[in-house]
């Protein structure tokens, strides 16, 4: 395990988000906001960490995949509590729990929030929420790869360690270029949405935290209501640049190409987009069935369907209405396409459309090998075969997940709040997507759970963030015990080449 490079990533996200924290100080500047201070306290205690942790660059710069996946996990949860210190410290949340809580939801884009009065929030604190979705649905470390140099593979190793979906794949030969382009469309999108939503009835600031939020497929609000107190042109923009933001950003890259044929004939992106239409179909239709108090005509079905199926189904987490109230048939929809949600390659989280198909291409191969026993048959997606490497770590991918959905499930009932909120708090927090129903529906919150279900949930919300592995792997012990091996042979050459220059010297 290479920990001198581990520790040099660190160093790099302290500086980032050392920052980011000088970036949001800004607001308190034009706000006249004496939480400044928070702020410029915590960018100076991330330099000072920085140089502790790595004060130089190591001369091996080298590492592999499990590397990889160390380095990811400790650089969210570093970036998680530097994160919630200004939150602590002004007070605005009660505890350190539920600030590194708000921290943990905004950076893996859960919008999951412990907060009773995001109004009372200052407009520094909404600012930060907002950014922390921005930054962390790219990728910290997809922004690191852009600026650090390595060696070899690890480039790759790194951004697949923290890139969605069951592969990754690169847009241009050299990984670095390939971070950068990444995000100037990430970019890009975030500052036409904001330039949209100025011709509607948000002011620049409203604007920009919405666009920040959207972008990152976060859902951090700044009005209680959420999305709902906002004209229908607004909420129309929103919808769009969700579901935007849930598309696999390959196929951005290949429209910038104007290599249209290879964007459209991407097979993730035509079900995610035949899944939304589907179910904004069979919800308006419910809805329209069911409903004769919530909405008053047809259009407005149609733009609050559309609106709570793209928030779900790409893991936003905005609300227009309290869909806890629709009927049975359409709240179960909604609860499915938590299960599902965006492409991979996007900011969206849940399991991934293509994890999805794969299955069920595997499935339908299995039932082939029924019927012609001797046949062979490749799996194929986007028209190019899928390695037996793909199809295994997608069907392990699925029985961990649902090991740890139902584990924690089990554990967050230990304080006997009803099956439904549990249910949909775990599905919302591993998936990455906040609202949930009941107790943690659009209108409610997370405040109540205690501090032993929260840190469940925090769990929960990396584990979903980061697929999984990178955070478990953390878990495993071989990787501390080469840690120490290492650490003890680095040292005892270290007294080896101290002896040797002590008896050249004499």
């Amino acid at each position: 395990m290479n920990m001198p490079m581990i520790r040099y990533i660190l160093n790099w996200i302290l500086r980032l988000q050392a920052g980011l924290f000088l970036l949001v100080s800004l607001v308190s500047v034009i706000y006249h906001e004496d939480i400044i201070w928070y702020y410029l306290g915590t960018a100076l205690a991330c330099i000072v960490l920085s140089f502790l942790i790595s004060p130089r660059k190591p001369q091996n710069t080298v590492f592999y995949l499990k590397e990889g996946c160390v380095a990811t996990s400790l650089s969210w949860i570093l970036m998680s509590i530097m994160g919630a210190l200004p939150l602590w410290l002004s007070k605005e949340f009660p505890s350190f729990t539920d600030s590194v809580f708000e921290i943990v939801s905004g950076l893996t884009t859960t919008g999951a929030s412990v907060c009773q009065n995001v109004e009372a929030l200052s407009k520094t604190t909404i600012f930060w929420r907002s950014l922390s979705h921005w930054v962390g649905g790219m990728g910290v470390l997809v922004f690191i790869l852009a600026i650090v140099p390595m060696g070899g593979g690890s480039h790759f190793n790194l951004m697949r360690a923290e890139s969605p979906g069951p592969s990754v794949g690169k847009l241009v030969p050299k990984i670095r270029q390939t971070a950068r382009i990444l995000y100037v469309i990430y970019f890009g999108l975030t500052v036409l949405e904001c330039i949209l939503l100025l011709f509607g009835d948000m002011s620049f600031f409203e604007s920009l935290n919405t666009s920040l939020a959207t972008a990152g497929t976060g859902g951090f609000g700044f009005r209680n209501s959420s999305m709902a107190d906002f004209n229908a042109y607004t909420q129309w923009v929103i919808t769009i640049f969700m579901f935007l933001f849930g598309v696999n950003f390959n196929f951005f890259y290949f429209l910038l190409l104007r290599q249209f044929k290879k964007s459209f004939a991407m097979e993730e992106v035509r079900c995610y987009a035949l899944l939304a239409l589907s179910a904004i179909t069979v919800i308006s239709l419910d809805l329209w069935k069911h409903t004769t108090n919530l909405f008053s005509n047809a259009s407005e079905i149609v733009r609050h369907s559309s609106f709570q199926v793209a928030t779900v189904m790409t893991t936003t987490g905005f609300a227009t209405t309290d869909f806890d109230l629709w009927p049975q048939f359409s709240r179960s929809v909604l609860v499915l396409l938590m299960f599902i949600g965006a492409c991979a390659g996007s900011t969206g989280g849940g399991m991934k459309v293509s994890r999805y198909l794969i299955v069920l291409k595997t499935v339908r191969k299995e039932l082939n090998s029924y019927i012609h026993p001797k046949s062979v048959k490749k799996i194929t997606f986007d028209e190019k075969p899928i390695d037996h490497d793909v199809v295994r770590s997608v069907n392990v991918f699925f029985i961990t997940y649902i090991v740890i959905f139902v584990t924690s499930v089990l554990l967050v009932s230990i304080e006997g709040k009803s099956l439904t909120t549990n249910f949909t708090a775990v599905a919302a927090t591993l998936n990455n997507i906040g609202p949930g129903l009941d107790l943690v529906g659009p209108t409610r919150n997370y405040a109540d759970f205690t501090i032993f279900s929260k840190f469940i949930l925090m769990f929960d919300m990396l584990a979903g963030r980061l697929e999984l592995f990178p955070l478990l792997i953390l878990f495993h012990p071989t990787i501390w015990k080469d840690s120490v091996h290492q650490a003890h042979v680095r040292r005892r050459n270290r007294r080896l080449d101290a002896a040797k220059e002590k008896n050249n010297s004499n």
